[in-house]
């Protein structure tokens, strides 16, 4: 094998035969000739010490300019891009071409090594069970997930326990708030079934910008109150530091891959409801804690138990229903039955829903709204609150500020919006609010809906007396029924004939 190459491995195992063997014998044992043997005996060094150093083998492109001009750049601005200093430096001199990027770039890395500012050491962290459980929120806009036909702009809050790796998603519509905080995190220790002794979180910075001095230690009582209440010691990472979280920061990359993978498994994004949506995110959840059992079994035994019940998980505020038939909360307009005006309602303000209690008495739940991303004011309106004064005033409904939101479904739009183009207002007006008294009155939303979306597809105006009659009965005129009640006597000669068949 004359001219092969020498390996320092060979030259080892050359060696370590030739304390036993001959020079042939140990040659061939390491896979080389004998005359490759014999020169290595007289030259035991490995092959990696007799290299010489390896000089330029063309002319420098940058000369003397990276000590004239790159490392001064370099120091006025140490954060400075090595592709802004390419670009610099073929501005000041085009003639050296853009050749020289990966020359410079090399250059730049290797100067920094040597002369550079120090740099940041993230330590690792050996963690200890049913110590530490962190909460972080992330973004799930790029997954494209829509439900009902719409586009689902949500956020995730996600926790996890630093030792075993148990972990717990809540799908958040709102920002990040204490409120969807407190829900998450309440939901993730129950679901775990006990505490651990501290609580990391960052989620809260969210919340505090642009809240003023009072509403941003409101918030930190509140928090410190939640964490108190199940005996955790609440802290939070440096502003800016991210790494710090790093036991939930990093497993959010890969919660988020695993449930775009998922998806892509499920052919589709679309959900028809936002409880099936929250059903594929546990159930995917729930196989990723499989995994991990047994760990998470030996960390739940060192963990605090639960407290009696849960803590507030929602914020209250006090409203009075006005003449609108309404009240306005966070610029969002909630339409509720016109017994209520007048009245002042407690309204407790969860992430997604809206509980409204008068006293201490629930009356309803209303879905939450928000203002819209420009700032304006919405509404969520239920037609049912609103359309037996429709029915007095069907006028009202051709200005209506909250139109769209009043009604139900697209259907009832478009229907409107065909009849004012062929009928006058007011009839169109008239008859639209018959169609909302008749989903409401008949229980028929629904089907009356498809019978709407049938007749615009077809180009053609519903016909009201039809849609009565098939939808009918009308309650006005269900038959009376008359009951007529045995005598005494008959219910007697029944237990008689009962006994004796006994």
């Amino acid at each position: 094998m004359p001219g092969r190459h020498v390996t320092d491995h060979q030259m080892r195992l050359f060696m370590q035969y030739r304390r036993t063997d001959t020079v042939a014998v140990a040659a061939a044992k390491a896979s080389l000739s004998p005359a490759t043997g014999y020169r290595l005996a007289r030259d035991p060094r490995l092959p990696s010490m007799k290299k010489g150093v390896r000089g330029r083998r063309r002319p420098d492109p940058l000369g003397d300019l990276f000590e004239t001009e790159i490392v001064p750049l370099i120091q006025a601005a140490p954060g400075l891009r090595p592709v802004a200093i390419f670009e610099e430096i073929l501005r000041r001199h085009p003639e050296l071409g853009a050749g020289i990027r990966r020359t410079l770039e090399r250059r730049i890395r290797a100067w920094r090594a040597l002369h550079g500012a120090e740099q940041d050491v993230i330590f690792r962290q050996t963690h200890e069970p049913g110590r530490t459980g962190l909460s972080d929120f992330t973004d799930m806009a790029d997954l494209g997930v829509t439900v009902a036909g719409q586009p689902l702009e949500h956020r995730l809050y996600h926790f996890r326990l630093a030792y075993s790796g148990f972990e717990h998603a809540h799908v958040v519509l709102g920002g990040e708030s204490f409120v969807a905080l407190a829900e998450g995190l309440q939901n993730a220790l129950w679901s775990l079934g006990g505490v651990p002794r501290e609580h990391r979180t960052d989620s809260l910075s969210a919340a505090f910008r642009n809240l003023d001095q009072p509403a941003e230690d409101d918030l930190t009582r509140r928090y410190e109150a939640l964490c108190a209440h199940y005996g955790m010691t609440p802290t939070r990472n440096n502003a800016g530091l991210a790494h710090e979280n790093g036991a939930v920061e990093g497993p959010h990359g890969h919660l988020k891959r695993a449930i775009a993978d998922a998806l892509l498994l499920r052919a589709t994004s679309a959900f028809p409801d936002l409880p099936a949506y929250r059903a594929f995110i546990d159930e995917l959840v729930g196989r990723r804690n499989a995994r991990n059992a047994k760990r998470i079994d030996s960390e739940r035994a060192v963990l605090q138990p639960l407290p009696p019940r849960r803590s507030c998980d929602y914020e209250e505020v006090s409203v009075r229903v006005t003449s609108a038939g309404g009240f306005r909360v966070r610029k969002v307009f909630y339409t509720v039955p016109s017994r209520l005006i007048g009245h002042r309602l407690r309204v407790r303000l969860y992430d997604d829903r809206l509980d409204v209690l008068i006293g201490g008495t629930h009356l309803f739940t209303l879905p939450r709204g928000r203002a819209r991303p420009n700032g304006q004011h919405d509404q969520v309106v239920d037609y049912r609150h609103v359309i037996h004064a429709l029915r007095r005033k069907p006028m009202a409904l051709l200005n209506l500020v909250y139109r769209d939101r009043l009604f139900p479904r697209e259907a009832y739009r478009q229907t409107f919006e065909a009849m004012r183009a062929a009928l006058p207002e007011r009839q169109a007006c008239r008859l639209t609010v018959d169609l909302l008294a008749l989903a409401h009155e008949r229980g028929c939303e629904a089907e009356l809906a498809a019978c709407l979306a049938a007749d615009h597809a077809a180009g053609r105006l519903p016909d009201i007396a039809a849609l009565r009659a098939r939808f009918a009965p009308d309650p006005a005129t269900i038959p009376h029924v008359t009951v007529a009640l045995g005598s005494l006597s008959h219910y007697e000669d029944l237990l008689g004939a009962a006994t004796g068949a006994a």
